[in-house]
């Protein structure tokens, strides 16, 4: 498939709102959550506090996915990297795509561990939460996790996307079913609650035994701003235009609270209960425990599938998009090859089992690095013209560095940094004064170094070929019915098998509720597991056949 690296993509080519449905929840309903939902057990913040937080800040990371990148991605239908070199120049570029690709890898390879995390238990190994690994067999299997993500990577958007449409819903109902099923183990524990009957009682509990409040600084603004910068990366820092670019339809953006709520919300308080019920079980520390062995107390065997699917789906999309990142640095390397090689470098990277266990650290660090850049390209996309500042005035200069790009994500970086070292700014709020920087900046900048010198009618041509283009893809979606799914009788047998199968699923995590008997939930969860993936395996297969 062609996937438009330096080009906008085809009207032919843009994808229906499943694909980003299944995309967004797959990708955010990962391996990595449990690492998460365990934090905020550990972090100190009280119930009540840790759920109107991850409420508002799931809501904040919609709206930017709605608001910012999604209009951006689809009026350009250009990559981040692409229309960045457009606004910023080649040598920007360069320079951007390095740094980018590299975070993403790291990111990337923090989800490969989470997923090695679960195979290491089939083999006896030992939890792997230090710096580095002390165990050589669980960077055999690193390597093995590694590889089958990048193959996966290397085909592509609709590969990626089509891996997740399977897998998604089933990890959803894995983790609703996980949480509902240590829920037992926990009331056993305290002695202040005897059962679950409304939602007062789980609260109670919820204080008592699973995000008990300890007067730490941390607090409902910690909360909501992780939750809105956890993935500033992707929406604030426009990252995700290499995957929006692909909607028919900007309102595609709102799949993103699919991710957000079911992932980010929802299973991160389900993992928080997995991870507070595994500890009492192991009768250990939080903290000494992994995804795989969390996952593996609340779901048995399926909790190992569980956490390797998890990770694969967010790794996927990650590696995907550190590909294009690096693949832009020279428009004749083959994407297909670049992201094998950011792929083998991402599994080297996660052979270090520091790479989850700082995760947080290191997405602060990620959403203060990118923030500028999508306050910079907001700001010519949306701003210029109202400025009196004509939009992609660098590339009629001729220059290969815009200078004013650069200082501003120099000084923005160093003003959200001033914050955080010099008056103790938490990293998790930094994003925030770096993307608002870059917003002043840019045209500040901008205006004093050439936008103002350059004529207007030196683009005049550009601009009128892209409101062609924009119009031809109007006129070609407006004459085009748009694919939904296909209808015949075996699919809709094989999507019945599918649906029956996740709802006994959750019958099981229900009993498991009411009964409080963990090992007969374990054991029966394995049925409708393996049902579900054989009815959607043939789902697809059916719709793949029929749509060629």
């Amino acid at each position: 498939m062609e996937e438009f690296e330096r080009e906008p993509v085809a009207p032919a080519a843009l994808k229906p709102g499943r694909y980003f449905a299944a995309s967004y929840a797959g990708e955010h309903v990962a391996g990595t959550e449990f690492v998460i939902g365990a934090l905020f057990v550990s972090m100190g913040v009280g119930a009540g506090e840790v759920i109107a937080g991850l409420l508002l800040g799931n809501l904040l990371a919609v709206l930017s996915w709605v608001l910012i990148c999604a209009p951006i991605a689809t009026q350009t239908r250009l990559t981040l990297y692409a229309y960045l070199e457009k606004i910023a120049g080649p040598g920007f570029i360069k320079v951007y795509s390095v740094i980018n690709g590299i975070l993403f890898c790291v990111l990337a390879g923090a989800m490969i561990t989470v997923s090695a995390s679960a195979v290491r238990i089939l083999f006896g190994i030992p939890p792997q939460v230090g710096w580095l690994p002390s165990s050589f067999a669980f960077v055999l299997i690193v390597l093995g996790v590694g590889a089958v993500v990048s193959f996966v990577a290397m085909r592509g958007f609709s590969v990626v996307a089509r891996f997740s449409e399977v897998a998604a819903p089933w990890m959803i109902v894995m983790f609703f079913v996980g949480g509902a099923a240590m829920l037992p183990v926990i009331v056993a524990n305290t002695a202040s609650v005897s059962s679950i009957s409304n939602f007062g009682d789980f609260l109670t509990l919820a204080e008592t035994s699973i995000w008990i409040e300890k007067g730490t600084e941390a607090g409902f603004w910690h909360v909501a701003a992780f939750a809105w910068g956890a993935n500033l990366a992707f929406h604030g820092g426009l990252g995700d235009m290499s995957i929006l670019r692909f909607a028919r339809k900007s309102s595609y953006a709102w799949y993103s609270s699919l991710g957000m709520f079911i992932g980010h919300f929802a299973a991160w308080l389900a993992a928080g209960i997995m991870g507070a019920g595994a500890a009492l079980l192991l009768k250990t520390e939080l903290a000494s425990l992994d995804a795989g062995g969390v996952a593996f107390q609340a779901l048995g065997a399926i909790g190992i599938l569980t956490v390797i699917i998890a990770g694969w789906t967010t790794s996927n999309p990650t590696i995907y998009r550190s590909g294009l990142a690096f693949q832009s640095l020279h428009p004749a390397w083959s994407r297909e090859r670049v992201t094998l090689v950011v792929g083998v470098i991402t599994t080297i990277i996660a052979c270090s089992p520091f790479v989850f266990s700082e995760l947080l650290g290191f997405l602060g660090i990620m959403a203060l690095v990118m923030a500028p850049i999508g306050g910079l390209i907001f700001s010519e996309h949306f701003l210029f013209k109202r400025l009196g500042l004509t939009r992609y005035w660098h590339s009629a200069t001729g220059s290969a560095l815009n200078v004013p790009a650069l200082l501003t994500w120099l000084v923005s970086v160093g003003v959200a940094a001033l914050l955080g070292y010099g008056l103790g700014v938490d990293v998790f709020f930094l994003f925030i004064p770096a993307w608002l920087s870059a917003l002043v900046f840019y045209p500040l900048f901008a205006s004093v170094m050439g936008a103002k010198a350059v004529d207007a009618s030196a683009l005049a041509a550009s601009e009128q070929a892209e409101s062609a283009r924009q119009q031809a893809e109007r006129d070609f979606l407006a004459n085009h019915q748009t694919s939904g799914l296909v209808k015949s009788s075996g699919n809709k047998l094989f999507f019945g098998g599918a649906a029956l199968s996740l709802l006994a699923a959750v019958s099981l995590g229900i009993l498991a509720l009411t009964s409080g008997d963990l090992e007969q939930f374990q054991s029966l969860i394995i049925w409708p597991t393996l049902s579900y993936f054989v009815f959607a395996l043939l789902l697809v297969r059916g719709e793949t056949a029929a749509q060629k």
